[in-house]
Parts: C-alpha cells; sequence; structure tokens
C-alpha cells in the first residue's frame, strides 16, 4: 500500500492537485475537508459542531477527525493506498495515523509540500470563496486566522515526517499542469 500526504496552507491547490494525482495513480481521496463538509452538509451534530470549529478559523478536535479516518481505513481493506489531503493537522494526528498504518503494517511513503506565499493564498481563498459557498474562504480576517493556525499547528507535522526523510518541498505556484508535473517527478508506484 502506498501512502502520499499532499501538504500545504488553505489555498496552496491540495484539493486541485488531489483529483489529479487520484486519477492518475488509482489511490484513495481521503479528504479530512470533505469528510467533514458532508457532515456540515447533512447537518449532523458532528457536522454543525465541526462548523462552529471552522467558521472561526480553528482546527476540529483530533479525535473526531482521527475516528473518521480509522472508519475509512477500515472501510477500505483493497486500497491501493489513501492520499490524505488536509491530514494530518497536528504532530498528534501524525503520530495517530504512524501508530494507525503500523497497525496494518503500513506507513506513510512519501509528503509532499505545496509552498505558497501568504498573498497568494490570501487572494486563492477570497476567490474561491466567491463560487464555493464556504463562509471560511470569504472573510480575509478568518483566512488570515487559517494561515496562521496552519503555521503554528501544522507546519510541525513536516518537521515529524523530515525526521524520516519523507518530505519533498513542491513550488505550489504556476498552471496547475506545471505543479502536477513536479509532484509526480517525485513519486515512486
Amino acid at each position: 500500500m502506498f501512502n502520499l500526504i499532499l501538504f500545504g496552507p488553505p489555498g496552496s491547490g491540495k484539493g486541485t492537485q488531489s483529483e489529479k494525482l487520484i486519477e492518475k495513480y488509482g489511490l484513495i481521496h481521503l479528504s479530512t475537508g470533505n469528510l467533514l463538509r458532508e457532515e456540515i452538509a447533512n447537518e449532523t451534530t458532528l457536522g454543525l459542531a465541526a462548523k462552529s470549529y471552522m467558521d472561526q478559523g480553528q482546527l476540529v478536535p483530533d479525535e473526531v477527525v482521527i475516528g473518521m479516518i480509522r472508519s475509512m481505513i477500515n472501510a477500505k481493506p483493497e486500497a491501493k493506498g489513501f492520499l490524505f489531503d488536509g491530514f494530518p493537522r497536528t504532530v498528534a494526528q501524525a503520530e495517530a495515523l504512524d501508530n494507525l498504518l503500523a497497525e496494518k503494517q503500513n506507513e506513510i511513503n512519501i509528503v509532499l509540500a505545496l509552498i505558497v506565499d501568504e498573498e497568494e493564498l490570501v487572494s486563492r481563498l477570497l476567490n474561491r470563496g466567491k463560487t464555493s459557498g464556504r463562509s471560511d474562504d470569504t472573510n480575509e480576517s478568518v483566512i488570515r486566522a487559517r494561515i496562521v493556525e496552519y503555521e503554528t499547528k501544522t507546519a510541525p507535522v513536516a518537521d515529524h515526517y523530515a525526521k524520516s526523510n519523507k518530505v519533498v518541498k513542491v513550488k505550489g505556484v504556476g498552471s496547475i499542469d506545471e505543479i502536477f508535473g513536479s509532484l509526480t517527478q517525485h513519486i515512486k508506484l
């Protein structure tokens, strides 16, 4: 099983690139953002609680997210591998994911980190907010709070995986196809 983490701040292009990587390599897309948005759209108790955190630019609690990931992995025993998009977001989540995969005699093979500067991220997210229906993409101060949250809580995840030489930084600016080409150069399946 090949497990890839696509890593980067909000607006770095993870969702767009994930779709292309899944199509090319046949991996299962495991996006906690999509799982949470589905819960929000269905107005479940979990979804409403998650929405209150997300609307403030905060992360949803680890135990909720990790439970969803475990369920998804257990539901797909035949998977060729998983592309983790938006997870793990904290070192504690990374450690929990490593433990979960180790239970299945598996591991993260590579972390591809999209690098994009803050002003480009803000511009992309405000643009996306015009059509996405996502309330967290329409307010610049919430967007900047999400970026700060990413830098303080999520960026250290790269350090966690860098200790095992699994992190590759990829420039996340350019055309979708140029960025995709850069990402695929580092995937050995």
